[in-house]
């Protein structure tokens, strides 16, 4: 009998060893600082760690009884709720603050941008100085590339810095900055897959990510198709074919109405006069023998006109309309505020839209040193003030705006910040903020706006 008690207390022994060794083994599985009810990844959230520790500090391991570590928990999940409230009250608070998208407003948008973070190097902000094509101009001047982040190719700096354009947090950025300046449409410069400028690298697979994004700001897009390679009547065909097919059923691809009821894509073709009519006559018109017209991947087209005899062309090539890019007031035919009556005119007669192109100003001598005779003066923004003034004189359906990031021909709307380097002083906002241009935009689209019915009545 002796000898089974002292079995048994041997084996409880045992058992009580056991438990402690297991105890013990948990406790140093657990964080330190984890106390019962601790919600996993607390300090994950910033704005909760502060008061997680105060709520901590009361409740002292010696002392905290069942009862406290409950109340701690319900203290935590309500600081946690009254966060995510307040995070969603601060969202429906930004949407109520921003103005509603104009969709007659349209803005050129930019996505050649990169940097070492994103991209292994920097692209466009590091441009090369072009050289004069007179090479007796051209030894007056200086050559090379440009040496970011301090040296960049712009005479303005981007409060954003030199970004990237695949950066997530800088499209996010460029959303909100063009919903607050009440623009409904971005013209996004586009190249087919695998294409570039001289001085840029592929970017087409951005698209995706820029639909998706304007989306969430209610902003639509728009292909500004620049003067690839062979770029012809059966290239364009084939190019309209791939973004309607790819993108056409996105919600933030952009469809315009027409006066006969239609609800067609846009796209506007730079350097569309460097083709001849002819062969934009085969994608444009009925009977052209690439025609695009009555498929599914007909749309409005509009051409780029620079000299007044290219309207004549442009009737003749099959297109839908113009515009006119250049914010350079007196540069071209096109680009000067006092030709747009008559093209006005002219495209009304001729069945065409008219979309002039405005700006805040015009410098590019940070890629172009010797084109300073077409630097135009922002003036504080009596220059951009002017040029929608100008616009809306010709009562235009559309209003398109140059540019929302051309940085490198100072044409941006986009934030700029003051900036000194060793070498450079650059230009900026002052006295005004950063945002002035956006506020100008939005500004003068509210003008439109109200205008506009004025001109319907």
């Amino acid at each position: 009998m002796a000898r089974f008690h002292r079995r048994t207390c041997i084996i409880l022994l045992l058992f009580i060893l056991f438990i402690c060794s297991m105890m013990m083994a948990l406790k140093t599985l657990r964080p330190d600082r984890a106390g019962f009810g601790d919600p996993f990844g607390l300090g994950l959230l910033p704005e909760l760690q502060q008061q997680t520790t105060l709520l901590e500090n009361k409740h002292s391991p010696l002392t905290a009884a069942k009862g406290d570590s409950v109340t701690h928990t319900n203290n935590l999940h309500s600081v946690a709720l009254n966060s995510i409230k307040t995070s969603m009250a601060s969202v429906r608070k930004l949407e109520e603050e921003l103005p509603s998208p104009n969709y007659n407003f349209h803005v050129f948008y930019y996505s050649w941008f990169g940097n070492p973070q994103y991209d292994g190097k920097y692209i466009h902000w590091n441009h090369p100085l072009v050289p004069h094509w007179d090479s007796k101009i051209a030894n007056n001047y200086p050559k090379g590339r440009h040496n970011p982040p301090d040296d960049i190719a712009s005479s303005f700096y981007p409060e954003l810095g030199t970004y990237s354009s695949k950066d997530p947090s800088v499209i996010e950025a460029h959303m909100q900055q063009m919903r607050s300046a009440s623009v409904g449409v971005i013209a996004l410069s586009w190249y087919p897959p695998g294409m570039a400028d001289e001085n840029g690298e592929p970017s087409e697979d951005l698209v995706p990510v820029i639909l998706d994004n304007a989306h969430k700001y209610s902003l639509k897009v728009t292909f500004h198709i620049e003067p690839y390679k062979d770029r012809d009547d059966r290239s364009m065909y084939s190019n309209v074919k791939y973004i309607v097919d790819k993108y056409g059923g996105h919600p933030a691809f952009y469809r315009h109405k027409t006066s006969t009821g239609r609800t067609l894509p846009m796209f506007y073709v730079y350097d569309s006069y460097v083709t001849i009519p002819e062969i934009w006559a085969n994608l444009l018109t009925v009977s052209g023998s690439q025609s695009i017209r009555n498929t599914p991947y007909d749309g409005l087209f509009i051409a780029l006109l620079v000299e007044e005899k290219h309207k004549h062309e442009i009737h003749r090539s099959g297109f839908d309309g113009i515009y006119t890019y250049f914010a350079t007031n007196g540069f071209s035919y096109g680009s000067s505020h006092h030709n747009w009556p008559s093209l006005k005119a002219f495209c009304d007669s001729s069945n065409l839209m008219f979309i002039p192109s405005v700006g805040p100003g015009y410098i590019d001598t940070s890629i172009r040193p010797w084109n300073n005779h077409n630097t135009r003066n922002r003036v504080n923004g009596k220059y951009y003030e002017t040029a929608f003034s100008a616009a809306l004189l010709v009562r235009p359906e559309i209003i398109s705006i140059t540019s929302f990031n051309e940085w490198h021909e100072g044409t941006q709307i986009e934030k700029a910040v003051p900036k000194k380097t060793g070498q450079v002083t650059y230009l900026d906002y002052k006295p005004h903020k950063p945002t002035m241009y956006l506020e100008l935009t939005r500004k003068w689209s509210e003008k439109y706006n109200k205008e506009k019915e004025q001109w319907l009545l």
